[in-house]
């Protein structure tokens, strides 16, 4: 006997997205991608600001060490016009007559121009005679850092319309310190060494 086979038609179900939906999917891949590059922007504008007022402080930090160590005077010299800062120091020249003025460059500090947006928002500087000087003196944009310590005090905001970093430098100790937010919020001039709520 023979067995015929029957043939029995299955209908199967096809699984597969509507153009409607692939469009829905790209709209929303494409809303996300959006949204994540304008986070991303604006942080990236953030840590330019940090990074620069970061810099200016280890500068700062550096010049003061330096000044101790080596025994004489260094400068951090602002440049308010192109946005950047450098450190100077005197010393003889090869034939041991003259002094003569050097910009530090070395793997602890180099001259530093900022990026993107970023610039010198506030300077305060209070010279020996103590009367502020501001950024409208650009001859007097140097911070002076001395062989015992002490420094010119000064207050510099760093940011980019939106973002503010300050810097304040203590004329008392010549010791440097960041914080977030305008100048207005730092105190210029002096410290009380003696306080207890004071910390480096």
């Amino acid at each position: 006997m023979q067995r015929r086979k029957s043939k029995v038609k299955v209908k199967t179900k096809r699984f597969g997205f509507t153009l409607a939906e692939v469009l829905v999917v790209v709209i929303i891949i494409s809303l996300l991608a959006g949204l994540g590059s304008g986070i991303y922007v604006g942080t990236h504008k953030r840590m330019l600001v940090e990074k620069a007022a970061r810099d200016f402080v280890l500068t700062a930090q550096y010049a003061r060490i330096m000044a101790i160590e080596k025994q004489r005077q260094y400068k951090i010299q602002l440049d308010a016009v192109n946005n950047g800062f450098l450190l100077a120091t005197t010393q003889l020249d090869e034939e041991g007559e003259q002094t003569e003025q050097v910009i530090v460059k070395n793997s602890f500090c180099r001259p530093v121009e900022f990026e993107g947006e970023v610039r010198f928002e506030d300077i305060q500087i209070t010279p020996i005679g103590l009367e502020t000087t501001t950024e409208d003196d650009e001859d007097e944009l140097t911070i002076v850092f001395s062989p015992d310590g002490t420094a010119q005090s000064a207050v510099i905001q760093i940011g980019d319309g939106k973002t503010h970093y300050t810097a304040s430098i203590f004329a008392a100790t010549g010791k440097a310190k960041v914080y977030f937010g305008t100048s207005e919020e730092v105190e210029v001039g002096f410290i009380d060494l003696d306080a207890e709520e004071w910390s480096e």
